[in-house]
């Protein structure tokens, strides 16, 4: 339960930052936020269960105050409070302002640190190898060796913090890669290695107790056994944009690998093998033969599929643009069930061997002459030991025997050059989420502005396996913003609906009504192909267009703001990644038009796969998926319009089937209370 100390405590913290908020005013919802979160956390509904789903609208003020509501009992139990957000976007204004200020006038002492996985690190030992020996780079690297000159004279003056996100120039994806940490160059026992970015930042991490991560790794971290954070039980999780968590689980754990020649990458294995023999002590021999005995064996287990595949082919892509190809209810060619477990095993042991090896390889004591061939063969190791962890994830998924309806999505892609990959989705995380997080953990709060679907928070419930917790709380506290007063949904009357031949012309027809003179539009559209069509429409009558793709996003934002400023005409147009987490305060939007309502087209194996699976259950995935899924989208996208209190504006949605179709009206009123204007 919460002691009066730490009410007071609470209490206290909030008045101090009230004086240090400009233009501070009392928000009941940002009140009731902070004592909800704080009675879930302290086991005042459940004294195990300690589970809340919390929708925070726009502008309640949902960051600090889970703050208040959380640090004050964290500290007092000695747990860490870990905070997992979806995007970059909202870690950066946590670490660079939200944490900052709340620490600086909350007059409650704490540490705070940003965990970002390895491969945000650069190896600097890696770093000065390649100055040291340019004939380790590619050619189009060597033309880069200025721009690794320049990081490694700013991380020696400190002016870098030798991480991807604060890079001091601009650096390109191959020689980023080039210099990143990965376990097998930048290891923690190598003295040389010690004072790298990434073990600089690990070992402050126990020091501190807020961290901040993203949710891929919270979940990378929880499936290994809590090797960087710590156990669950000693942690208290905020979980913000949690309407992301379902499917960021999907991604994290599912799996790829190629099936086509294997022997390529394998008789690869087998020479680095017999390279090491040659430089690496005797202690080492055993496991070397052992490497090439496993070697041998997988590849005698993945010939076969390969020698499977010409047969399948033929039969999977039947049509000349087809790329993917999925198994209906899962359902994996025989040969392949046979194979799967005994494949996912050796690949499991060749790697552990290989990972014996290459600590060896890193332990060797070598002459600065010989470091370039060391650097050479870690780099193989690391390459290889990938491809085995492909193999290993994804047969491992493959073994698992599918009941109807599946719990897998399976299918195989095709490249320019008929390679095959292989692919295994989970169709839902609940059940891995309920055991390495939500029956783990001391306490979770689910936060998002968005985490209710028509109102309710049923659909979010079953995709996190949330509906049986009998301690779950659920609360909603809508914004306070004068959605009456500040703007209005207007629905123009159309001919066609987007799915008929002729929308796009009534689109690029009726827009030019809808763009006003000296304001900030943001269009959004759900196909690329047709924002193009638009456009270059629309740039012919005479606009002047900030289309996404044709230059960076900051770009595009840079040259929306000068132009508004100025208060010139300005208009951007974006597809469905600008309908969330773009921040345009005040004069930068005013105008919000939406083509239409953003529904996937269920091509996607994964799509298709979880629609199989709720047509098999006696479902219908239009209703129970793909209605969801589009009204969460669309008021994500309605978002974009208002985000300070002052702000005012206009949304045009130019979908008809909002009034025309049985959903429309529950989409309308899923929607914050804006006035209406329907021309129908």
């Amino acid at each position: 339960m919460l002691s009066e100390k730490i009410k007071q405590q609470i209490r206290d913290a909030q008045q101090n930052l009230k004086l240090a908020l400009p233009n501070y005013h009392n928000r009941p919802g940002q009140n009731k936020l902070i004592a909800e979160m704080a009675n879930i956390v302290a086991g005042q509904y459940h004294r195990h269960d300690r589970i809340g789903l919390i929708e925070a609208g726009t502008g309640t003020g949902k960051s600090l105050a889970y703050l208040l509501a959380v640090i004050p009992y964290a500290l007092a139990q000695s747990k860490t409070v870990v905070i997992a957000t979806a995007t970059v976007a909202l870690q950066e204004q946590l670490i660079n302002k939200d944490i900052p200020f709340f620490r600086q006038h909350s007059a409650i002492e704490f540490d705070y640190n940003l965990v970002k996985g390895r491969s945000r690190y650069a190896c600097i030992e890696r770093l000065k190898q390649q100055l040291v020996q340019p004939d380790l780079l590619t050619s189009a690297e060597r033309n880069q060796s200025s721009i690794l000159e320049t990081l490694a004279q700013a991380w020696q003056q400190r002016r870098w913090l030798g991480d991807k996100d604060t890079l001091p120039i601009t650096v390109d994806e191959a020689l980023w890669h080039s210099i990143s940490a990965d376990p097998y160059h930048c290891s923690k026992h190598d003295k040389r290695h010690q004072q790298c970015p990434f073990h600089l930042a690990r070992a402050e991490i126990s020091e501190a107790e807020v961290l901040v991560v993203n949710h891929s790794l919270l979940l990378a971290d929880l499936a290994a056994g809590n090797a960087i954070l710590p156990p669950p039980e000693d942690c208290i999780y905020v979980i913000d944009e949690a309407h992301h968590l379902p499917a960021c689980g999907r991604d994290y754990f599912a799996a790829f690998a190629g099936l086509s020649q294997p022997q390529l990458w394998l008789d690869k294995l087998g020479q680095l093998s017999q390279q090491l023999i040659q430089s690496l002590p005797e202690t080492s021999l055993k496991d070397l033969l052992k490497l090439d005995d496993l070697r041998n064996e997988l590849l005698s287990l993945l010939k076969p599929v390969e020698r499977s595949l010409s047969e399948w082919q033929k039969r999977w892509f039947t049509e000349s643009k087809q790329t993917e190809y999925r198994f209906e209810h899962a359902a994996l060619p025989k040969l392949w069930q046979q194979q799967a477990e005994a494949i996912a095993s050796c690949a499991q042991k060749a790697l552990t061997v290989l990972e014996k090896i290459s600590t060896a390889v890193g332990d060797v004591a070598l002459t600065p002459a010989k470091r370039k061939n060391q650097s050479k063969l870690l780099q193989e190791i690391s390459q290889l030991a990938q491809k085995l962890e492909q193999q290993h994830t994804l047969w491992q998924l493959f073994s698992q025997p599918q009941a109807e309806p599946a719990f897998q999505a399976r299918w195989v892609a095709q490249d320019e050059q008929q390679q095959l990959t292989a692919h295994a989705c989970p169709l839902s995380v609940a059940n891995t989420l309920e055991q390495l997080l939500f029956s783990q953990a001391y306490a979770c709060i689910l936060c998002s502005a968005t985490l209710t679907v028509l109102n309710s928070f049923d659909h979010i419930k079953y995709e996190l396996g949330l509906s049986a917790h009998p301690g779950l709380q659920t609360l909603r506290v809508d914004s306070p913003f004068a959605y009456q007063q500040n703007g209005v949904i207007i629905l123009p009357k159309m001919r066609h609906e987007p799915t008929a031949s002729g929308y796009t012309d009534e689109l690029i027809s009726i827009l030019p009504d809808y763009l006003p003179q000296q304001q900030a539009s943001l269009v959004l559209f759900a196909s690329y192909w047709q924002m193009q069509q638009v456009a270059e429409a629309l740039r012919n009558k005479g606009f002047s267009l900030l289309v996404q793709g044709e230059a960076s996003r900051q770009a595009l934002l840079s040259l929306h703001q000068q132009q508004c400023d100025h208060n010139k005409t300005s208009i951007l147009f974006g597809t469905q990644s600008f309908s969330e987490g773009l921040d345009l305060p005040g004069k930068l939007l005013t105008n919000l038009v939406i083509t239409k309502l953003p529904f996937a087209v269920p091509t996607s194996p994964l799509e298709a796969a979880m629609s199989e699976a709720v047509t098999r259950k006696g479902g219908n995935p239009f209703v129970q998926l793909a209605i969801p899924a589009t009204a969460k989208k669309l008021v994500q996208a309605c978002g974009r319009l208002l985000r300070q209190e002052q702000d005012q504006g206009q949304i045009v949605i130019l979908d008809r089937r909002l009034v025309t179709k049985s959903y429309g009206k529950a989409m309308l009123d899923t929607l914050p209370p804006f006035r209406r204007q329907i021309e129908y």
